[in-house]
C-alpha cells in the first residue's frame, strides 16, 4: 500500500514540502511531484527549537511494500481563539489579540478568566505559549489551556493536546494528547481532527488505520481546512483508504488552492495543464504555475521553466524560464536536462537569465 507523507499542524505544519528531481515527460504533459528521502527526526529537532513559520505543507507518495512508520514528530503549540459571538467583552479581547495589542489582550483576558470565561482562558494559554505581551512560559500556559478544556473550549483541548507531544510545559504525554485531540474532533474542531488523522496513518501512536485517518481528514475538509483539504485530495488520487476518484481528488486540490495552499495549486495546475481529472485548460494552468513560484515553491517553479523554455501552453520565453529553473536549483531542485539547455542558450540571454535569477533571491 502507498501511503502518503503529510506533517502534522499545530495552526502550522512541521515539516518542509519534499519533492525529488523534477521533469516534464513529453509530450507536453507535466507529472506530479515526486517524493525525495524524508528525515522526520532532523525535521521534528528543528521544529522543536523554533516556532514555526506560516507555510505551506507537502504530503507526498513514498513507495514501500509495507507501510513504514516514522517518529512522531514534536509539535509546537500555536492556537488562536476565536471569540465567542455571544460575549461582547471576549469580542474586546480577541479584537486587541487580532489588532497586536497583546499587553491589552492580556489584561482584558486576565480579568475576564476570573470569572470562568472558557476563551479568555483559552487566550491567556495563546498568549504565554508565544510571549505575547507576556514572558513566555509553557507552565501557565498549559494550566489556562487546561482549565478552559476542563470548561469544554476546543481550541485549548487542540493547544493542550500541542504542547502534551512535544512535553512543553511538562512531560512528554501522547496518551493524553490523543484524547484530548479526540475530544477536540468531536467539538468540531478541524485541526484536532487533521492531526488525528496523521496520527492513524502514521501507525505509532495509534494503530495504523487509513480510512479511520480519511473519515477525520473528511470532516476537517469539510470545515475549510485547506491543509486537509489537500491530504483528502491526495487520498483520493492514490485511492488511500478511499475508493481512488481523480475528479474528486481534482475538487479537492482547487478549494485548497483558492485558500492559497501552495502545494494544491502545483497539483491543481498539474492536472489542469494534463486534463486530468478536470478539463485541459493549459493557460490556467501556466498562471498558477507562476503564482505558485512567485510564492517560493521550487516545484513550481521547475515545472513554469520547463513550459516557458519550451512554449508548453504558452509562449516560448527562454530567460524567464531559465531564470525560474537557477532559482528552482538553488532550492535543491536542479535539472540536469535544463543545464544542459542553458549551457547551449547564447551567453546574452544566459546573462540576462542569471541577472533575473539573482535579482529574484535578492529580493526573497
Amino acid at each position: 500500500m502507498t501511503l502518503p507523507r503529510i506533517t502534522l499542524l499545530a495552526t502550522l505544519l512541521l515539516a518542509t514540502p519534499a519533492a525529488a528531481q523534477l521533469q516534464i515527460t513529453p509530450p507536453g504533459t507535466i507529472p506530479s511531484p515526486a517524493p525525495e528521502k524524508q528525515r522526520p527526526k532532523e525535521a521534528a529537532k528543528e521544529a522543536a527549537k523554533e516556532k514555526p513559520k506560516v507555510a505551506p505543507h507537502a504530503i507526498t507518495k513514498k513507495k514501500e511494500t509495507k507501510p513504514s512508520a516514522s517518529p512522531s514528530p514534536t509539535l509546537p503549540a500555536t492556537v488562536i481563539p476565536a471569540p465567542a459571538t455571544d460575549n461582547s467583552n471576549v469580542d474586546l479581547v480577541f479584537g486587541a489579540y487580532q489588532r497586536g495589542q497583546y499587553k491589552t489582550a492580556f489584561d482584558l483576558a486576565s480579568a475576564r478568566a476570573k470569572s470562568g470565561d472558557a476563551k479568555a482562558m483559552t487566550m491567556l494559554g495563546e498568549l504565554y505559549s508565544n510571549a505575547m505581551g507576556i514572558r513566555r512560559d509553557y507552565a501557565k500556559a498549559v494550566e489556562w489551556y487546561k482549565r478552559a478544556s476542563d470548561a469544554g473550549d476546543r481550541e485549548a483541548m487542540f493547544a493542550l493536546a500541542m504542547l502534551r507531544i512535544s512535553g512543553r510545559g511538562g512531560p512528554v504525554d501522547k496518551g493524553e494528547a490523543v484524547k484530548l485531540m479526540a475530544s477536540a474532533a468531536k467539538l468540531g474542531e478541524p485541526k484536532a481532527a487533521y492531526n488525528l488523522a496523521l496520527l492513524y496513518l502514521d501507525g505509532q501512536t495509534l494503530p495504523q488505520d487509513v480510512k479511520r485517518s480519511a473519515e477525520l481528514l473528511r470532516q476537517a475538509a469539510d470545515a475549510g481546512l485547506p491543509e486537509a483539504q489537500y491530504a483528502l485530495a491526495t487520498f483520493y488520487k492514490e485511492g488511500t483508504g478511499v475508493p481512488k476518484d481523480p475528479e474528486r481528488s481534482v475538487r479537492l486540490l482547487q478549494a485548497a488552492s483558492l485558500a492559497d495552499n501552495v502545494d494544491a495549486e502545483v497539483e491543481y495546475a498539474i492536472a489542469m495543464f494534463n486534463g486530468t481529472g478536470t478539463p485541459k485548460n493549459q493557460p490556467a494552468a501556466v498562471a498558477l504555475l507562476r503564482k505558485a513560484s512567485r510564492q517560493g515553491s521550487a516545484i513550481a517553479q521547475n515545472r513554469l521553466a520547463w513550459v516557458l523554455i519550451n512554449g508548453m501552453g504558452t509562449s516560448v520565453d527562454k530567460v524567464e524560464g531559465f531564470k525560474w529553473h537557477l532559482v528552482a536549483k538553488t532550492a535543491g531542485k536542479g535539472d540536469p536536462e535544463l543545464d544542459k539547455q542553458l549551457a547551449d542558450l547564447p551567453a546574452d540571454d544566459r546573462a540576462k537569465a542569471e541577472a533575473a535569477a539573482k535579482k529574484w533571491l535578492g529580493n526573497k
